[in-house]
């Protein structure tokens, strides 16, 4: 999701630019079943088989809508769309009835959230799997529900509140909040029916090459995933062939290496969002609080956008969320010193639930998280690397798509060079991301 730029009204209002806020929360469960009928719609979860369609944009969304709310078409007051900047993946519209005589506020607490799913994303994104997954955030009170599905998107309510940017994610009053959040996110269990004992489809993470490395793992995972990915990469030419071999194998490394990273019980894996960018972060309005022993202040968040949400380490979803504090523009000196991860950390680790309640903080629990994010650190780069070489075959969205490819697996390969000593043998300068990434303070 990105900032609104838009604003179409329909009926008798008028054209206007729109504000940053986005959505209202709505915290009431919406029980949803977790088994799915054979086309990948759940029991309980209302499917409208229309298409939005971005050549025929007012038409298609005012369509679904009206199917989804058909009071709307003919009671009093005008329409209003608002288009939020395309994000690099998908469509997002918020729309709302400017019903008379409500306030702001209780009109964005109906509005809608409609957004399509780009072109071609079902190569990376499993939006069966993202349906459930919304489905059991929704249940725990971590997302907004879910009023229906589409055939090429979802209708879910508005969380009210404003996009956090880059800016914000260093400022302490958001980030110690971002922790908290995250800890809650991965106290969520995976549900009974994730767990299967080997990878069995290429949906869920099967290995069209026969590559196996995440057997016996909670599937899918960021390490199926990837693979996935991997296997969707073209290979029409010798360098595209030779590209594809490389990555191969340096995921079959990766595994290796970071596979048992956190796993002294069990395997390892919790419930991660995997794409928690500036973007997907909402502050909400009238949310700050104060630390009762220190005084500090913080402020409450939620996030948003769940079609990468699955299961991976901890320690990737916190270094990735790292990574995204220097934004498309990676930014390398926005990234947060090792002091600041430390109390990132310490926050992460209190709002965990899973910890018994008479079980303190101790340091070396933080020490261990610290190293653990440290150790994931290149990886990010790895993931969102390949992901953007894809996307620059398959999306229309006017991003660059191939250039951003070669920005992240760079520092994927610098990370390598980094930690075996290969940079430093060289004699070379130690790249930015590395150096920010080292700070202590």
């Amino acid at each position: 999701m990105a900032e609104p730029c838009i604003r179409l009204v329909l009926g008798n209002g008028i054209n206007k630019k729109a504000p940053n806020p986005i959505v209202t929360e709505t915290l009431p469960v919406l029980i949803m079943s977790h088994s799915a009928m054979p086309n990948g719609v759940h029991k309980q979860l209302r499917y409208i088989p229309l298409r939005y369609d971005n050549d025929c944009s007012e038409k298609s969304a005012l369509a679904l809508v009206f199917d989804l709310r058909p009071e709307w078409e003919h009671s009093e007051g005008p329409i209003e769309i608002v288009k939020f900047k395309d994000g690099i993946t998908n469509t997002l519209l918020k729309i709302v009835k400017k019903i008379p005589k409500k306030s702001t506020e209780q009109i964005d607490d109906e509005a809608i959230l409609l957004r399509a799913y780009g072109n071609n994303t079902d190569i990376l994104i499993d939006r069966d799997r993202e349906a459930q997954s919304h489905g059991l955030l929704a249940e725990r009170g971590l997302a907004p529900p879910l009023l229906a599905r589409f055939d090429n998107g979802l209708l879910y309510n508005f969380i009210q509140g404003r996009v956090c940017t880059p800016h914000d994610l260093i400022k302490e009053n958001v980030w110690r909040a971002v922790a908290r959040r995250l800890g809650e996110w991965h106290s969520v269990p995976l549900p009974d029916n994730y767990y299967r004992e080997t990878v069995t489809n290429g949906v869920n993470g099967a290995y069209a090459n026969g590559h196996t490395p995440a057997k016996n793992k909670p599937t899918p995972n960021i390490w199926t995933v990837m693979q996935k990915w991997i296997d969707a990469l073209p290979k029409d030419t010798s360098a595209a062939q030779s590209r594809k071999s490389q990555l191969q194998a340096e995921l079959d490394r990766s595994f290796r290496d970071l596979d048992s990273v956190g796993c002294s019980e069990g395997h390892g894996m919790i419930f991660g969002h995997c794409d928690l960018l500036s973007a997907n972060v909402i502050i909400l309005p009238n949310g700050r609080t104060t630390n009762a022993a220190n005084g500090s202040e913080s402020e409450t968040v939620r996030f948003i956008d769940y079609e990468y949400a699955t299961a991976c380490p901890a320690a990737f979803d916190v270094a990735n969320h790292f990574a995204e504090w220097g934004g498309y523009d990676c930014d390398y000196t926005m990234l947060p010193s090792q002091s600041v991860r430390t109390s990132f950390l310490k926050e992460y680790l209190r709002a965990v639930t899973v910890w018994p309640r008479d079980v303190n903080l101790k340091e070396d629990m933080v020490q261990d998280m610290l190293k653990q994010v440290d150790d994931f650190r290149g990886i990010p780069g790895l993931y969102w690397g390949i992901w953007a070489l894809i996307q620059a075959t398959i999306s229309q969205i006017d991003f660059d798509y191939a250039s951003y490819a070669e920005v992240r697996l760079g520092e994927y390969f610098a990370w390598r060079e980094e930690t075996d000593g290969i940079r430093k043998a060289e004699g070379r300068e130690m790249p930015l991301r590395e150096r920010c990434w080292a700070r202590l303070e």
